[in-house]
């Protein structure tokens, strides 16, 4: 009896053991498991899962749920516990100039102009190589990564630099060359330019993180042949176009004395605008113009915290958002901000717009961070591939603590998200389904080096332009 009991008892745990493999079997293998945290998927119905999972494979999202949906269905080689955290899409700085970090703090408290001519382009044309550009980018990337940032879009000389730099640390980016009449680092003529961004975009084409692109920097600083140069080589390429457009009052006062319009009107009338323009800050359109932009599908970015430092104005956002237009938030550069922060600008937008229309419920802490994550793809036309946790989707996520102080206790995601957390709460970055920063450490950037190298090339500035030339404190 005790035998056949003993045999007995062998054969169930043989047959369990059988059953679990067979279970195992039958689960779907993916690349990773994201389990337990709060995913906010800012997807069509805005569904917040509580002890949800996200299950990835080959850089793209193969389903979303609770996570004992994901356990039941999915095996992975990893899995990341993101218990008593929030998972939320990656976010997207939609404007930036991202060697410009190396400029950080050298010309603050001016205006725009002032700023450009007497210190940041004498400083670009002393400093700016080749190797100026990789440190800068890679310093930017580092503290984009650290804060949360999965995708940004950016205007500069040397572009396939940060192209590279950009791929290496994994990165997803939308790289404009910069294109303006007059000779810069990189490129000495329009002829120049227009023949490095062609051998750019055909390198770079159909990379699974880099979206090449054409910048035209504004179109004061370029002329309307070379600007519908540009607008035949995107329509002839599929490339967007990354621009500057109404920045400053000053800039629309000067298109009305030139060109007999404001550079919005011009840059419709010359047949530039269209559904690939990725406009950045857009601070002084009329309303019939707001109705333009949405009706050609042009991006726009909003860039707060830079138009307030420079005192440029206050972008129509409100409005902008009650029309459905298609707008994001950048930081635009360093030089201009000081940091890369979308967590910042989120919050800023939404206290500034409140401020200005004193009305309270304007620009919502929701509406703030769909400009950072969903409504910001439709800003880059990404809107297919990022800005939300959804199944096909680009696997471009991030994991947020929620027990800092500064975040203790909460009642609402959103306002959480928006006007408590700060970039230093971000924890673990995904990027294309690969992880980047697991616990605040960087995975393929050194910070050590980055810093080191960075703080070389303040000397070197500083030097070029001799003491009297960079402002006191």
């Amino acid at each position: 009896m005790v035998k056949r009991a003993a045999f007995a008892f062998v054969i169930l745990v043989i047959t369990g053991a059988a059953s679990l493999a067979l279970a195992q079997r039958r689960k779907t293998i993916v690349d990773l498991i994201i389990r337990g945290g709060t995913v906010v998927t800012m997807d069509g119905s805005r569904r917040v899962i509580e002890d949800g999972g996200v299950a990835v494979k080959n850089g793209r999202i193969v389903e979303v749920g609770k996570s004992a949906e994901i356990d039941r269905n999915y095996a992975a080689r990893e899995v990341v516990d993101a218990t008593g955290k929030v998972v939320i899409p990656g976010l997207i700085n939609g404007h930036t100039h991202v060697p410009m970090t190396l400029f950080r703090g050298l010309a603050d408290d001016l205006d725009l102009q002032e700023w450009l001519t007497k210190y940041i382009f004498p400083a670009e044309a002393k400093n700016v190589t080749e190797e100026f550009v990789r440190v800068g980018t890679r310093l930017g990337l580092a503290e984009m990564i650290r804060s949360g940032t999965t995708t940004y879009c950016d205007m500069y000389y040397f572009e396939d630099a940060i192209a590279d730099e950009t791929a290496k640390a994994g990165m997803r980016g939308v790289l404009g060359e910069t294109i303006i009449d007059f000779p810069v680092a990189d490129n000495k003529t329009n002829a120049e330019a227009m023949a490095y961004v062609e051998k750019f975009v055909s390198q770079w084409k159909g990379n699974p993180l880099i979206t090449p692109a054409i910048a035209p920097h504004a179109p004061y600083t370029v002329s309307e042949e070379h600007l519908k140069a540009i607008r035949a080589f995107s329509d002839r390429t599929g490339v967007p176009i990354v621009t500057h457009i109404s920045e400053t009052k000053r800039e629309v006062d000067d298109s009305l004395k030139a060109k007999g319009a404001t550079p919005i009107d011009y840059l419709n009338r010359i047949g530039f605008l269209n559904n690939r323009v990725i406009a950045a800050h857009v601070v002084w359109p009329t309303e019939e113009e707001l109705g333009l932009l949405k009706k050609l599908g042009v991006g726009i970015v909003h860039n707060p915290q830079s138009n307030m430092k420079l005192a440029s104005g206050v972008a129509p956002v409100p409005e902008m958002l009650k029309e459905d237009l298609s707008v994001g938030l950048g930081t635009d550069g360093a030089a201009s901000n000081n940091d890369l922060s979308l967590w910042e600008e989120m919050d800023t937008a939404a206290k500034l717009h409140k401020l200005i229309s004193k009305d309270p419920k304007v620009v919502t802490a929701q509406e703030a961070f769909e400009m950072a994550t969903l409504r910001g793809a439709r800003a880059l036309h990404m809107e297919k591939e990022i800005g939300s946790i959804e199944k096909g989707k680009r696997a471009d996520l991030v994991i947020v603590a929620l027990d800092d102080l500064n975040q203790t206790p909460y009642y609402n995601i959103y306002s959480d998200l928006v006007y408590a957390t700060k970039a230093a709460d971000v924890r673990t970055v995904i990027i294309e389904g690969r992880v980047v920063m697991r616990d605040r450490r960087l995975l393929t950037l050194n910070e050590v080096t980055i810093k080191a190298d960075a703080r070389r090339y303040r000397e070197r500035i500083i030097s070029s332009l001799g003491a009297k030339t960079v402002p006191e404190d």
